[in-house]
């Protein structure tokens, strides 16, 4: 029995029939039952499998609906793998992945789809007969997603997880200790096209428990307070902006019901978790760390209340890894480092995904294989700049590469650069991230021109990318200046953002 049978679709399928009569979801206020959840999951299969096409790497409109957490599950049990399109990208990013993936099947539960290729409308169909009945005889190796992160090239690259990787995930997040069951109610407040939601939905499914969502279109930070506060919710996964955000609001707001709460997707301080803990004081915390590539989390840490929490510069450590992962910090030259040096952090393991889709050349710069404790590993580059206490817990310094999380997402500098740059008939740009005065990570770009008006090249810009890769300033530079090595100095560059 394959661990993403044992640890998803054997314990979802169960709890559908066990827990019929209690609610499975709560979306934009309106509860579903498990009962209703798998009659949706059921339709959307008979969909499918009258459906014609050869890809199995299948389109998914993530609306915030039934229909479209159904249609996860459905393709799953038909040993299909999903790529979510988000409804409010540029079309033309969509399509792009689209033809990327050679995709010949989209399911979508939008009123009016926007596709005009073969589409299933999943929405408004009648009951069914069930049709949850499933066979272990996926291959381990077969895809479960395929998500698309920012590119440098202007193209997004596609991250293949498959079947083990999601499975491992599952048994490894489930050995640190936390404990769900039925009774819980659990926050789902990221986009399907972010990983982090897929832990967020799993949890609460595998143990019978109700997960509750936040549609498209709302502010996430203060429908995500209201839903945790009026619904008395006991378990969610959040990015620390998201606590930033609420911060004006801890006088005003109780989250004595959360009893576990984990921060990810972004470098965790101290200081925001220590005041997060005065309105949510029965919460245990943890944070979590993971690239895309490792499945979700690879590390994880947990917090001592009014205890002594590692730091570096005032974010909190990032842990040791997870059960199904192994990690090691190298050098320049591939060298593992000693304790209390940094390097880089790179990791391997079950969790770790096949490889970019379609990509030879991004899959040999980021993968590579390395004897360690007497077996030859397959280890992912993962660009974090880090250190090992002498505990074994690792510290977090930084990104080595031109990266940033905005949001929650990783976004690449060099993808938005490009846009601009084809825009502006190539004229040189450097995007930056920083932290405003707020401490959340904004976007600065600098023109090397005179100064013009750049609404033209912002609504360029939006047709192409998702709106949280959009520059929070722009600035113009006649000429970009250059360090010792003759190459653009980013530094007196970020010297010159006004915050």
């Amino acid at each position: 029995m394959t661990q993403f049978y044992s640890q998803i679709l054997k314990p979802t399928i169960e709890n559908i029939a066990k827990f019929s009569d209690r609610n499975a979801f709560c979306i934009n206020g309106k509860f579903h039952t498990y009962h209703e959840f798998g009659q949706a999951v059921s339709q959307v299969r008979f969909l499918i499998s009258d459906a014609t096409f050869q890809n199995r790497n299948v389109g998914l409109v993530i609306n915030d609906d039934l229909e479209t957490y159904a249609s996860i599950f459905a393709l799953w049990l038909e040993g299909c793998s999903y790529v979510p399109l988000h409804p409010n990208w540029p079309l033309e990013r969509c399509l792009d992945i689209a033809s990327q993936v050679g995709m010949d099947l989209i399911l979508d539960s939008s009123e009016k789809t926007r596709y005009n290729n073969n589409v299933i409308k999943t929405s408004g169909q009648q009951p069914c007969r069930d049709n949850l009945k499933y066979d272990d005889n996926c291959p381990d190796g077969d895809i479960a997603y395929i998500l698309f992160t920012s590119g440098s090239t202007g193209k997004p690259k596609g991250v293949q997880l498959s079947r083990e990787n999601i499975g491992a995930f599952m048994d490894s997040f489930w050995k640190t200790g936390i404990s769900i069951n039925e009774n819980d109610r659990c926050l789902q407040c990221f986009d399907l096209t972010f990983d982090v939601s897929v832990q967020s939905f799993l949890v609460p499914l595998t143990k019978g428990a109700c997960c509750f969502t936040i549609p498209n279109g709302q502010i996430k930070y203060i429908y995500a307070g209201g839903l945790i506060e009026d619904y008395k919710l006991t378990f969610g996964a959040m990015a620390p902006s998201m606590a930033r955000y609420l911060k004006p609001y801890f006088d005003e707001i109780d989250l004595s019901s959360l009893r576990c709460c984990i921060f990810t997707a972004e470098a965790c301080p101290l200081a925001l978790i220590e005041e997060w803990q005065t309105v949510a004081p029965n919460a245990d915390i943890y944070d979590f760390y993971g690239p895309t590539e490792a499945t979700i989390y690879c590390t994880y840490y947990s917090l001592s209340e009014g205890g002594a929490n590692k730091t570096l510069n005032g974010i909190i450590s990032i842990g040791k890894p997870i059960a199904n992962v192994t990690a090691i910090i190298i050098d320049e030259k591939g060298d593992i480092v000693p304790r209390g040096t940094k390097g880089e952090l790179c990791v391997a393991g079950a969790q770790v995904t096949p490889g970019y889709l379609n990509n030879p050349t991004k899959n040999a710069e980021s993968f590579f294989e390395k004897e360690y404790e007497g077996q030859i590993m397959r280890f992912y580059h993962t660009g974090d700049l880090c250190y090992e206490d002498p505990d074994g817990d690792i510290m977090y310094s930084g990104r080595l590469d031109h990266q940033a999380k905005i949001q929650g997402f990783r976004v690449e500098m060099g993808e938005i650069e490009f846009h601009a740059r084809e825009f502006l008939n190539g004229t040189n740009t450097v995007c930056i991230a920083f932290e405003n005065a707020k401490g959340l990570t904004e976007i600065a770009m600098f023109i090397e021109s005179s100064e013009f008006d750049t609404s033209g090249l912002m609504a360029y810009m939006k047709t192409k990318m998702p709106q949280y890769m959009i520059p929070h300033h722009v600035y113009f530079e006649p000429t970009f200046p250059l360090n010792a090595n003759g190459k653009i100095d980013k530094v007196v560059l970020k010297s010159k953002i006004r915050n």
